[in-house]
């Protein structure tokens, strides 16, 4: 056994099932070990944004890591934005970082980096294997790193001569410690606030699915409180039968607005709302100043129990108000815009879907649309750095085989990790993509207005628009094997869209706005 294969076994042994791959030469030996050691499904991408991303996907989906294999410091950083995303996701995940043989490392080849130095500030743990009689031990680590509550990145960096040598055995996995328990006092505090009204809960992590969610909604109806989460949450359950939860918006004005009046924001999981950017003569925190914070839970605290002890602690009855089954009604006939786009998506999204969603601007008026279409998963954008969306979805399809995967994909970010979708040919993931074709970055025409900027012409209006030459959404997913259709009014979506959801592997929509 060599160290590659002490590697892999442990991985296996410690539940990891699935490797997103891009490797180069220093992982040469990991990857001849996939053919001898069973229990890890490879999945190779063309960009190691496409790999850190998918795996983020399957980590929400799956709750468990996955593992990514990235090859030296330039293979790293190309999938840097992506871990940033997972890491702001509070998400569970591996990566195997190949490097030079420890005996190379003193020349200074074209591909020396100081890996480590790129993998710590999107990781929580990194580690480098000194020989490969330690790389199970490290690799077990790893995984146990990863799975400390709420989810972590863990990096471990595998030098090429500790995978090829020889290595004594494979290691069994470690405990993971689970998630925290709510303490008395936060129970306590968040009780008393409850009772005396105009009390908010914002949520996320556990709290915004399953029994968490629900346990909400009970304090919701004894207390009247509203429920409340991030812009960006890294899931939430929606739809027919599931709790409703506002979701607050992206502007610093308009959510101070939606705050106005509350005495008192629970923070479950998360933390005070706070603007994306710094913007002249706003501020940065958007809790109103007459409203009070009180800290129910941290992240790493299980949220979703501590949720049923306080709705038992306000006497709380079984009753949870949930959202009436009402698909939105199809537009009329016409032209397409980002309404009447989310009103045939909801209308005939199917039960149990899985939206991955980076449409951005185009979404972020009409997505209450969704609130009363069939029960599904929605997975926002959790890190802000655009490029996710596609391979989110990638990873929750991988995740779950059995249900529908739709992502609502803004078309300046979809060129970020535009190689997902030969990911999504390669592996026939049922995964539909709806392509907000506005041909803009238009976001950063809001942003040059709420910036103050001075006033832009020509030159500024340049860098946002993506005509002269406009991107062929068709052409290039069908270079990458994947079946395209472009529509421009209500019925051909309405026909492409019905096409989608009731066939199975990849597909992809091209919506002119």
């Amino acid at each position: 056994m060599n160290g590659a294969e002490s590697l892999l076994r442990t991985l296996v042994a410690s539940g990891i099932e699935v490797c997103f791959a891009n490797p180069g030469t220093s992982e040469m030996h990991f990857v001849s070990a996939l053919d001898r050691i069973e229990g890890i499904r490879p999945v190779l991408t063309l960009f190691e944004g496409v790999a850190t991303g998918a795996a983020d996907g399957y980590a929400r989906m799956a709750e468990k890591p996955a593992a990514t294999l990235l090859h030296l410091g330039p293979g790293l950083a190309n999938g840097l934005a992506n871990l940033h995303n997972a890491r702001k996701a509070q998400t569970p995940m591996v990566n195997i970082i190949g490097d030079h043989a420890t005996t190379h490392q003193r020349f200074e080849t074209p591909l020396t980096s100081n890996v480590a130095a790129l993998a710590q500030p999107v990781s929580h743990w990194v580690a480098t294997c000194r020989g490969p009689k330690t790389v199970a031990a490290d690799a077990a680590r790893a995984v146990q790193a990863a799975r400390v509550a709420p989810g972590q990145i863990a990096s471990l960096i595998l030098p090429a001569d500790t995978a090829w040598q020889p290595a004594e055995r494979a290691a069994s996995p470690l405990p993971v410690m689970g998630p925290a328990p709510v303490s008395d006092q936060a129970i306590t505090q968040a009780r008393d606030a409850l009772l005396l009204g105009n009390a908010a809960l914002l949520l996320r992590g556990t709290a915004l699915r399953g029994r968490g969610l629900r346990a909400a909604g009970r304090i919701a109806a004894a207390t009247g409180a509203r429920l409340l989460c991030d812009t960006f949450t890294p899931r939430i359950e929606r739809g027919a039968g599931r709790v409703h939860v506002e979701r607050l918006p992206y502007r610093p004005a308009p959510t101070m607005a939606c705050l106005q009046g509350t005495r008192t924001l629970i923070l479950v999981g998360t933390q005070a709302p706070v603007a994306f950017f710094a913007y002249p003569d706003q501020p940065s925190a958007l809790t109103p100043p007459d409203c009070d914070v009180l800290v129910f839970s941290h992240p790493h605290e299980d949220a979703a129990e501590g949720l049923e002890q306080l709705a038992e602690a306000i006497g709380a009855g079984d009753y949870a108000p949930i959202s009436p089954c009402k698909p939105p009604e199809l537009p009329i006939e016409g032209g397409l815009d980002p309404e009447s786009v989310m009103r045939i998506i909801g209308h005939y999204l199917p039960e149990d879907a899985i939206i991955s969603d980076e449409s951005l601007t185009s979404g972020f008026l009409p997505y209450p649309l969704l609130d009363t279409a069939l029960p599904h998963d929605h997975l926002h954008l959790a890190g802000g750095a655009i490029g996710d969306g596609l391979p989110v979805a990638v990873g929750a399809a991988i995740a779950c085989p059995g249900r529908k995967v739709i992502a609502l994909q803004a078309d300046g970010s979809a060129m970020y990790t535009l190689q997902s979708l030969w990911t999504q040919a390669r592996e026939q993931l049922d995964i539909t993509t709806i392509i907000y074709a506005n041909r803009a970055y238009k976001v950063l025409f809001e942003e040059l207005h709420s910036v103050g900027a001075a006033k832009a012409g020509p030159h500024a209006f340049s860098l946002f628009d993506l005509h002269d030459p406009t991107l062929n959404w068709v052409k290039l997913a069908e270079g990458m094997g994947v079946e395209a259709r472009r529509v421009e009014d209500t019925r051909n979506l309405t026909s492409a869209l019905r096409s989608a959801i009731t066939g199975r592997g990849p597909r992809l929509i091209e919506v002119v706005l």
